[in-house]
């Protein structure tokens, strides 16, 4: 099997360089500034599975066909980098990586749907540039069609990753991908700090503030008729017990988890990007949540309040401290606490 990774940060680069260890023809699409470090020094991943570098086939687009097109590019980068690579990729199985379901939406105007293979990713990683990636903690791959079909295809692919990772096949990994939703939903908040994850939700209030938001967009989900579909290593239950709770206690329990997930420094996708300057997921995770309320007749005021502080930093707004944090959500955290407890 041929494979290319498109896109060689914190996802992408771990792919990159743990898949070309079993298929040394992986190849890695990445950006023009990466090209000299990745052809010089390779590709280095540290962290759960101790430090490797390992040189690696890169170019700034596909020279050949390949089998398997893995697309770990940010979802704003997708669509350009599809157009970039179409010629070699017309006949390749499709995985997307992102967050989110639109991605699979945006590769349906290029592919046959039954070709395109959605992905949940468990494992975390953080990118440090040009081609350092910190493997912070493991998990597995949820593999399935976002289109209702049940693709030979997702097999195939499942059956080509194995050797590296841990796969399984979904029938309705819609629901996961929501659940997998809920579980980055609070990225947005150590990203508007300006902080690790542990920094943040070390800090009970902020905490606090997290469980309102997954509150929030988990009544949302529910009531636009979305099933959750437990993953493995994170039944579904986890999060509706834990949105069940009474809001402090669900806090204590969320701050203990996320403080002890990794022992590096553990930075989420949203805070990455606005790091490099680049526009982030927000709208395709919490803005999600945002869209799927209005389609319904629903609301949901703390997400979309998050949403517009997220592209406020974007523009060029410094990270916010967590004073100016609470000024700036309450009036829908008043709403929210009333809603919730």
């Amino acid at each position: 099997m041929k494979i290319a990774v498109l896109g060689c940060g914190a996802i992408g680069g771990l792919f990159l360089g743990y898949l070309s260890r079993t298929y040394p023809d992986t190849f890695g699409v990445v950006k023009d500034y990466q090209l000299k470090s990745f052809n010089s020094e390779g590709v280095i991943v540290e962290g759960v599975r101790g430090k490797t570098s390992r040189k690696v086939l890169t170019g700034s687009r596909l020279k050949e066909d390949c089998d398997i097109a893995i697309f770990a590019t940010k979802i704003n980068d997708l669509e350009e980098c599809i157009q970039d690579n179409l010629g070699f990729i017309k006949h390749s199985f499709i995985l997307t990586t992102q967050n989110g379901i639109e991605a699979d939406y945006m590769l349906s105007r290029f592919f046959p749907a039954e070709r395109i293979i959605t992905a949940v990713v468990m494992l975390g990683a953080t990118f440090y540039p040009p081609n350092k990636i910190t493997h912070n903690f493991e998990g597995s791959l949820a593999l399935g069609n976002i289109f209702g079909a049940f693709p030979e295809g997702a097999r195939v692919v499942s059956e080509t990753l194995k050797p590296v990772f841990e796969t399984s096949v979904f029938e309705n990994i819609k629901g996961a991908k929501y659940l997998k939703l809920l579980i980055n939903l609070n990225n947005c908040l150590p990203a508007a700090l300006g902080l690790s994850m542990q920094e943040a939700f070390c800090d009970i209030e902020i905490a606090k503030l997290a469980i309102l938001l997954n509150k929030e967009a988990y009544r949302v989900i529910r009531e636009s008729g979305i099933e959750l579909v437990s993953l493995p290593a994170y039944p579904r239950e986890r999060i509706e017990k834990l949105v069940g709770l009474e809001t402090v206690k669900a806090a204590e329990i969320f701050s203990g988890v996320m403080t002890s997930l990794s022992k590096q420094p553990l930075y989420g996708s949203i805070f990455q990007s606005i790091k490099r300057k680049k526009k982030s997921e927000i709208d395709y995770i919490n803005g999600q949540i945002v869209k799927l309320a209005s389609e319904h007749n629903l609301d949901a005021p703390l997400n979309r309040r998050i949403v517009e502080l997220i592209h406020a930093i974007e523009a060029g707004r410094d990270f916010i401290n967590k004073k100016d944090l609470f000024s700036f959500l309450e009036p829908a955290i008043i709403e929210s606490g009333r809603f919730y407890g």
